[in-house]
Formats: structure tokens, sequence, C-alpha cells
């Protein structure tokens, strides 16, 4: 698992330098039966690691990297929208959790030498500029914390862009664990991420156009009936997008209302294309 997870960034890596070297061009490239390469890699993947579990050999870790990189220029090269023209708003609820935890051991340790890396890496905005780097990307970029409501705070900022520059927008909104003594005061159990392509009118692939405004007042927010799914919910703040990303994957139409800062709460009405 190491292995393949290693290739697919090392693919991607690859392909940034590529990009960014303009010995790539930027725009995507479909295959044909993207689906069912996918789906034949990962089968053989699986296949081929419990083989070699089994039964190790070299050249069976061989044909599994040889795998992983080519499900990996697959993944990387299939978008469908031009990632390096696309401006972006990225919220996050924090920083990376478990850089922060090692910033405070080495503080309270006898060597408080900082790694430049490390704290470059701990700040809430570090996704944002490798995202610009990967892609290439000089479009304008915006970058928002608001606790619990940082998922409502950026996607109120990013369908504000998009309505008044009239361009598409992507908006990346992410969580990260916090190890202990952390996660104690800050209680976010894993990483979670949802990402939307916003535009301003409709395409081929668009799934629903969403409205957004301010909730009545006292108004209950939309929670899940599966127990699992609400407690992400509750937990993560990426994921208090759920109740609107359940409607979208079952195409239906109605409307969820999501916590935004203390006091306000956002709804938002989809309507499947």
């Amino acid at each position: 698992i190491g292995v393949f997870i290693g290739a697919v960034t090392f693919t991607g890596s690859i392909v940034a330098y590529l990009k960014l070297s303009a010995k790539m061009k930027s725009a995507p490239l479909v295959l044909p039966g993207k689906n069912l390469i996918n789906a034949g890699i990962l089968v053989a993947f699986v296949a081929l690691t419990v083989w070699f579990v089994v039964s190790p050999a070299l050249w069976m870790l061989i044909v599994v990297t040889a795998l992983a990189l080519a499900l990996g220029c697959e993944a990387v090269s299939h978008a469908q929208a031009d990632a390096a023209t696309l401006a972006t708003v990225f919220a996050a609820s924090g920083a990376d959790g478990h850089n922060c935890h090692a910033l405070c051991e080495q503080l309270a340790s006898d060597d408080r030498q900082i790694s430049p890396t490390r704290f470059h890496n701990s700040v809430h905005n570090a996704a944002a500029g490798y995202w610009g780097i990967a892609t290439h990307s000089m479009a304008p970029c915006q970058v928002i914390c608001a606790f619990d409501g940082s998922f409502s705070a950026g996607l109120f900022d990013a369908l504000a862009q998009v309505a008044v520059d009239q361009r598409p927008l992507l908006l990346v909104s992410y969580d990260s664990e916090y190890p202990e003594p952390l996660h104690a005061k800050r209680p976010v159990p894993d990483a979670a991420g949802v990402a939307l392509l916003l535009s301003p009118r409709q395409g081929e692939r668009s799934l629903a156009r969403v409205t957004v405004e301010r909730a009545a007042a006292g108004a209950s927010f939309s929670h899940l009936a599966e127990a699992e799914l609400e407690a992400l919910r509750v937990q993560l703040p990426s994921l208090r997008a759920l109740p609107m990303l359940q409607l979208l994957a079952r195409g239906q139409a109605g409307s969820a209302v999501i916590d935004y800062l203390p006091g306000y709460a956002l709804e938002l009405g989809l309507q499947p294309c």
C-alpha cells in the first residue's frame, strides 16, 4: 500500500514538474474508457498486493509500482477543467494538526530549533500554496479560516466571486485531525475534505443549480438519518456539507440548512440539472 501511495504521489510530482516547465500541456487529456481502466488497475493492484504478501517477489513489487504509476498518470490527466485557470477558495477550520503538534513538542524540548519546512506546512494556507505550484496557477486564490463555520464561509465567498466575476471557481474545504493532547481541546477525529467546481452557467457536466440565503432565525440545521454520516457531519467542519452532498448524490431537489457563524445559518437550495 505504501508503494501504491508513493507511486501515485511521485507521478503527480512528475506531471507538476512537466507543466511548470512548459514541457506538458495543461489542457485535460481524457482517455476513452477511463473508468474501466481505473477499475482494472485497482483490481490488479489488490490481487497482486495479496499475492505479494503471501509470496513476496521483487518482480511483483515492480508490477504493482508500474500499475500505480499508470493510475496516477490517468488520474491527473483526465480532469475536465484547466486547473491553471481556475480561481480558488480554500477553506480550513485549522492548520495541519500533526505539524502543529510536532512544533509544540519541539518548542517544549531542549532543542527548540524549528524546521522551516515544518513551519511552512503548519499554516492553514499551505494547501493553497502547493495547489498554485502544482497547477502553475496565477489565478486569484482566497484562503479562509472560520473555525466550525469554515465550509459555509468558503462557500459564501466562492459563490459571491462567481456571481461578480462571472467565471468558474474551485472551492476546497478540508480539515486535519489533531493528535493528543491537542485532540482533547479540538476533537477533530480525522482528515476530511470537500471540493466543488462552481460555475456561473450550466455546463455539460453540471450536477445542480445552487442558491444560498440566510436561514430564518431559529432554523434547525439539516441532519442525516444515517448515524455514521451524522457523526461525521457534527465532528468535521468541512463535512457540514454532507446534507447538500446527499441531495446531489441522490439527484434530488431540496434545501439544506448548514451552520455558519454563531447565531447564523445558511439555507442552500439545490435543483438538479
